[in-house]
């Protein structure tokens, strides 16, 4: 155990130095940009917004019930059934029929129902039928009603992490929370309201013309200027576009009018669509609708070909840029309301750094003198040892750019108390060899052998926990076990590689001694 090649010192010297210099790089500035890492800090120790989302999902409830209802007609019409007076009514589909209830079923809950999708794994169909009377009913069931929020969900998790991830904000956590909550914490936000207002945006754009007819095929609707409440149009319910079609959004500068604009590009099949709809409709104002509201509705003057245009308005660039990115990242499958919200002032986060500082600060030096009184020249090799061990997990979460949080600090703690516990079993343990052993470095090589099983046993089981914290927790418990699991690698690295090292140039030096430890 006290033998190192030549090698293997090479190795732990050069490893050693390069986390330690990866490590300093977060007091000390470099000019290089390969070494200009450092590790981020939380919401809790660099301040930040705070935000709790919740999904509101009655509206696409409704929205897939509507969409069942047109569904509904032409399946009725395939299969020659009598029905009468199908409605949309609040939260469920109504209608009236004096056909056989079996037959009813047999349409609306057939297991290979398509417009009534069965859940084998839960042994019942996405909508309900219930019947009273001649009137029968359609709603949503339990499990359906589950699965539909917790697709919606993971869908808005989806579109708010790229509208985050738009902003540039470092280390952003987005976590699930229950069946409709999603928790937002950025770090480092100088802009909440920003992030509010872009979080609050369904964005759901969609291109539709202004009507000058009291009634159209398709119907119509009256409509608000977003910058203008009071003005408004009546607008062709019929969508010749959707932000679906949408591949790319951008500000820019319109050269010839010096406006602020959004420049779009379509995909294929929204370029073929929009094309044919200006081309058939020269001189009509082309409404351009963000959350049922007008944002402009220009007249058209040529056909638009290419799948290219520009969104026109009273934009500032930092509104057009807010817009690109809302367009860009897509809408949400649902409104999201902000139901808490904390902003951790950055005064707030530095106190919590110079809180969890001075504990590590406080028990460094306090096991410091500890291990120095007790094993005199070996406590010194022992806190080299804890010295280059903090210098190792602080490289390690240098080069990854972890985040570093007040929990993380904690865990940096523990992992100082368990290096030291290390070094204690292993110089105990050579303190017994050596009443039985005359040959000293036997003694020494003995006391690492036999410690070995026990500090591992001791390590590797807070290892596997903190790897199931990791796995199974989130926000702070994540950053604590993270700390946690990487500190245990490095002192078992410190423990046998860096104090093994010094210890065995020492004893081998000074091996006709009587006492060394």
């Amino acid at each position: 155990m006290l033998y190192f090649s030549k090698l293997r010192i090479f190795s732990v010297i050069i490893f050693s130095l390069f986390l330690s210099y990866f490590a300093l790089s977060n007091f000390f500035k470099s000019g290089d940009i390969f070494f200009k890492r450092s590790i981020n800090l939380g919401l809790d120790l660099q301040g930040g917004s705070y935000l709790l989302l919740e999904v509101d999902n009655n509206p696409i409830l409704n929205q897939k019930l509507q969409s069942k209802l047109l569904e509904l007609k032409k399946v009725f019409k395939e299969k020659n059934f009598n029905y009468k007076n199908l409605y949309f009514d609040s939260n469920k589909i109504v209608f009236n029929s004096d056909e056989n209830f079996e037959f009813i079923k047999e349409i609306l809950q057939n297991k290979q129902s398509e417009i009534n999708p069965y859940y084998q794994q839960f042994k019942t169909h996405q909508l309900d039928l219930m019947q009273d009377g001649n009137m029968y009913s359609l709603q949503f069931s339990d499990y359906g009603i589950v699965l539909i929020k917790n697709a919606s969900l993971d869908q808005a998790i989806e579109i708010v992490r790229r509208r985050v991830d738009e902003l540039g904000t470092n280390e952003p956590n987005i976590t699930k929370r229950g069946n409709d909550r999603i928790l937002v914490e950025l770090p480092g936000l100088k802009d909440p309201e920003r992030i509010k207002s872009l979080l609050g945006k369904t964005a759901n754009l969609s291109f539709q013309f202004v009507s000058q007819k009291a009634e159209e095929t398709f119907g119509t609707e009256k409509l608000n200027y977003d910058d203008n409440p009071e003005r408004e149009e009546n607008v062709s319910k019929r969508i010749i576009i959707s932000g679906e079609n949408l591949i790319d959004a951008k500000p820019s500068m319109n050269n010839q009018t010096n406006e602020t604009v959004v420049v779009f590009n379509l995909d294929r099949v929204g370029a073929k669509k929009f094309g044919k709809a200006t081309s058939n409709n020269v001189g009509r104002q082309l409404a351009i609708i963000l959350d049922k509201k007008i944002i402009s509705a220009p007249t058209i003057s040529e056909a638009i070909v290419g799948g290219s245009g520009q969104i026109t308005g009273n934009f500032t660039f930092q509104s057009a840029t807010d817009l690109s990115l809302l367009l860009r990242s897509g809408a949400l499958p649902a409104p999201l309301n902000i139901i808490e919200e904390r902003t951790v002032g950055p005064d707030l986060g530095k106190d919590s750094i110079k809180a969890g500082v001075l504990s590590l600060i406080v028990g460094f030096i306090l096991v410091v003198l500890f291990m120095f009184y007790k094993y005199r020249l070996f406590g010194l090799i022992a806190n080299l040892a804890l010295i280059t061990n903090l210098l190792l997990l602080i490289g390690i979460l240098t080069i990854f750019q972890a985040t570093l949080t007040l929990p993380g600090i904690a865990g940096i703690i523990l992992t100082v108390g368990m290096a030291v516990d290390a070094n204690v079993l292993i110089f105990e343990r050579i303190k017994e060899e050596m009443v039985n052993e005359k040959n000293t470095i036997l003694a020494f090589d003995a006391g690492y052998t036999k410690s070995k099983t026990t500090i591992l046993d001791a390590n590797v089981t807070t290892l596997i926990a903190a790897v199931i914290l990791f796995f199974m927790g989130s926000g702070p418990i994540k950053g604590f076990s993270i700390t946690l699991g990487i500190g245990i690698l490095t002192t078992l690295f410190s423990v046998y590689f860096i104090a093994r090292l010094f210890t065995a140039y020492y004893v081998v030096k000074n091996k006709e001694r009587e006492i060394l430890i």
